[in-house]
């Protein structure tokens, strides 16, 4: 079988095109394409008067006109032999196996990484434990809620914490950059397909879920990894690691201290915990575990009628069906020296509140399935560098997160309120007094004010430089109504939670970090994916004995 890439049709081509395109790009007759399926499909809108779809496709030739082609089309890189993309397990537990004291793997964290971690030291036979300081996901929503119609924070059950992580009050993304040579995206995604995600998400080159179908999953699979026997230990927060150092030196974890008081004996441990686990990160260093700071970016949620970005990005072919709502990435060179860029587009979605600490305000995008709701919005975020912004202890980027993140409860009213400004009086340096045409869509509201009060200047500057550069890319964009909520923090992580090529911490055997909270991913998709490769490092180590 060839895989096919980079195989354009026209936005409205009739399905019969597909054959004689495939035939044309191959050099065959029809008659030589046995069979064709759609393994991805993209679309390509630089040309808003001609856009076009893009196709991956798996063709089966015969035999003699597949090693024709191949041959005949050496040089090209978009012809082929299709990929084996089947997940096949490195290590299994034998029949019967059961583990001794401290030797069954735990797991904290029951987000995207820490949930595929689970699942396949599950399908491994090697009965996890998850532990996650949050609650069940339908519990957790009803916390999650409260912040956004009430006002009432739940500091261990929040859009962070919980089961599913932050993962699952977001756009639902489920796409990725990373180099991924052995298709464990694919696991991930035929694992989401199995639990009930849609179809689509196989073949779409930009698949999402979406919060409500988020959540049914995440319930099929916690269900799936007991059924294997696993088991879930929901509000139970680790409130520190017990550490051994043998004769030799060598430093190794022994077990987690609880919050409920129990000491849990834990000898192989994947630190999944997510990007604003902060107080864990604290008791890791503490317990001189390695960690050091890491670059990541601040700045705010910027807000647009879905239709203006439709516009803008697909011109006449703004709502057609098979483009459904458009996204956008934008990035701009600062003169200030600083990196503006979109992060986390969320078409047809929402801003909403994700604090999890008190006293705090914390802003995040999410979208439903169908991206329906009347805007778009996007986190419009500056880079900020250890070297340059906290300098001097591994743990300053958190420091510096929450005094902006403070910064901006005070400025939003001390309510959980959001800081708001529309653009054009932002660019005006000027506090906003009422809103326009744009209806901010941040629950439990928008207090408007100056951005000023808490943004670094540099982030400002910044923006303020950016944002008519993007208004000639993208027509509107920079629109005075437009509105920009404060603040946007946890773009990443602020700390790596180093690790050596075994996967285990850099100096305390044991510990496996993973995902986004150990800086070592940042999306659904590469947190997953890293979840399955700390898994089957810790598997293989402890079957090998």
């Amino acid at each position: 079988m060839l895989r096919l890439t980079e195989l354009k049709l026209p936005l409205d081509h009739d399905p019969a095109a597909m054959l004689p395109a495939i035939a044309a790009r191959l050099g065959v007759a029809e008659s030589a394409v046995v069979r064709f399926a759609v393994a991805k499909r993209g679309n390509d809108a630089r040309r808003k008067n001609a856009i076009q779809l893009v196709y991956a496709v798996d063709v089966t030739l015969s035999d003699a006109d597949e090693a024709d082609v191949l041959a005949r089309l050496a040089g090209d890189s978009h012809v082929r032999p299709t990929p084996d993309t089947t997940y096949r397990f490195p290590v299994k537990a034998p029949e019967g196996w059961h583990a001794g004291e401290g030797e069954r793997p735990v797991v904290i964290g029951a987000g995207p990484c820490g949930l595929l971690a689970g699942l396949i030291l599950a399908q491994m036979g090697l009965k996890p434990i998850i532990v996650e300081r949050g609650k069940v996901v339908r519990e957790r929503t009803k916390d999650t809620w409260a912040l956004w119609r009430k006002s009432v924070l739940t500091p261990e059950s929040n859009v962070q914490f919980g089961e599913g992580g932050a993962g699952t009050f977001s756009d639902g993304k489920l796409y990725s950059r990373i180099k991924d040579p052995r298709h464990l995206g694919r696991k991930v995604l035929v694992e989401f397909v199995k639990a009930g995600a849609p179809d689509d998400i196989l073949t779409e080159a930009h698949p999402h879920i979406g919060t409500f179908r988020l959540v049914t999953m995440v319930m099929s699979m916690r269900e799936t990894i007991e059924q294997l026997g696993g088991e879930y230990r929901f509000g139970t927060r680790v409130d520190d690691f017990a550490v051994e150092t043998d004769a030799a030196g060598e430093r190794r974890l022994a077990g987690l201290h609880l919050s409920n008081g129990e000491f849990l004996p834990a000898r192989r441990v994947i630190m999944a915990v997510g990007h604003s686990a902060r107080d864990t990160f604290e008791v890791l260093y503490a317990r001189g575990v390695h960690i050091e700071a890491k670059p990541f970016a601040i700045g705010v949620r910027i807000e647009h009628p879905q239709s203006l970005i439709d516009q803008a990005r697909y011109g006449a072919c703004a709502k057609h069906p098979v483009l459904g709502p458009a996204a956008y990435a934008l990035a701009h060179q600062a003169s200030n020296g600083r990196a503006v860029y979109s992060f986390c587009m969320c078409p047809g979605g929402r801003v909403v509140a994700a604090a999890s600490e008190e006293g705090r305000v914390v802003t995040n995008g999410m979208s439903q399935y169908s991206r329906a709701e009347f805007n778009a919005n996007s986190g419009l975020v500056v880079d900020i560098t250890p070297e340059r912004d906290f300098p001097g202890h591994p743990l300053a980027g958190i420091a510096l997160q929450r005094h902006w993140e403070e910064r901006a409860f005070v400025a939003g009213g001390s309510n959980y309120q959001a800081p708001g400004q529309k653009v054009g009086d932002f660019l005006a340096r000027r506090p906003s007094s009422e809103f326009g045409s744009i209806v901010p869509s941040y629950q439990p509201g928008v207090h408007l004010t100056a951005l000023e009060e808490c943004l670094p200047d540099f982030v400002t500057d910044a923006l303020r430089e950016a944002l008519p550069v993007f208004g000639r890319q993208m027509v509107g964009y920079d629109h005075p109504d437009v509105v920009m909520t404060g603040v946007e923090t946890r773009t990443s992580s602020p700390v790596r939670i180093t690790r050596g090529k075994d996967l285990q911490s850099l100096n305390t055997r044991g510990l496996y970090p993973a995902g986004e909270g150990a800086g070592y991913a940042g999306g659904i998709l590469s947190a997953a994916v890293d979840g399955i490769r700390v898994a089957e490092a810790l598997a293989a180590d402890l079957l090998a004995g």
